[in-house]
């Protein structure tokens, strides 16, 4: 049983590789917690996920599990908030861990490599309809995107940094005498305003420190994301 959950880690990583590098990566969130006994499988996968060049790959670790022993030192109730939205425009009546959401649209439950394979690659292959680039200059993040195809509505700018790794010796709850590593976890998750795409966008942002910085456009109130770009 291990060779084959390797096996379909494996599948992640290679049969949605596209041939050449995309313009604009696809956007993998996953909702999970060091309280949920489930989400190993899912933080593995994102682990995996994380070295490919063509995926922005964001642990999202919630809050609402820390009330079943273990404190999640990395949840924030703002990721929280954001499953809930995904989940009211989805039409979907609970959130639940483990959950992947890929190019804020397409929702998988658990660990399920194969779907979630399929769903990167039909998101790789959707048009480009927004640019995205970034440029750091110190202590500021230059943002500059246009719009090259139609896009109904506004659109939202997201920014936010990750620490690329780090592992947690878990002493109680579902998982208690485990230690777990876990990759690219968000953290300060700020939404930098609205676009509506007429003119090109020429936006700055103060950033500090060496952490990752991504920033995401996507369709307002949780819509399909239509440009990612991140800056290691």
């Amino acid at each position: 049983m291990k060779h084959l959950t390797f096996a379909l880690i494996a599948a992640v990583v290679s049969l949605a590789s596209p041939l050449m590098a995309q313009q604009n990566p696809v956007v993998v969130e996953l909702y999970t917690s060091q309280g949920c006994s489930s989400c190993p499988p899912a933080d593995a996968m994102l682990l995996e996920l994380s070295g490919r060049e063509d995926v922005i790959a964001l642990a999202l670790h919630v809050d609402y599990w820390d009330y079943i022993g273990w404190k999640d030192p990395f949840g924030h109730p703002a990721h929280a908030e954001r499953q809930r939205t995904y989940a009211a425009a989805g039409n979907r009546r609970s959130v639940y861990t483990p959950e992947m959401i890929v190019g804020g649209v397409t929702d998988i439950v658990g660990a399920k490599p194969m779907a979630l394979s399929k769903a990167i690659a039909e998101h790789a292959r959707k048009p480009v309809k927004v640019t995205l680039d970034l440029a750091r200059n110190g202590d500021t993040l230059n943002i500059a995107a246009k719009r090259v195809a139609d896009v109904d509505g506004k659109m939202t700018v997201h920014m936010l940094r990750y620490t690329p790794r780090q592992s947690t010796k878990i002493k109680r709850g579902e998982n208690a005498g485990k230690t777990l590593e876990y990759t690219n976890i968000v953290e300060g998750w700020t939404v930098l305003g609205d676009w509506d795409g007429a003119e090109p966008l020429s936006i700055s942002a103060p950033i500090e420190g060496d952490k990752p910085a991504v920033v995401i456009i996507q369709k307002k109130n949780a819509g399909p994301i239509l440009a990612a770009a991140r800056l290691r």
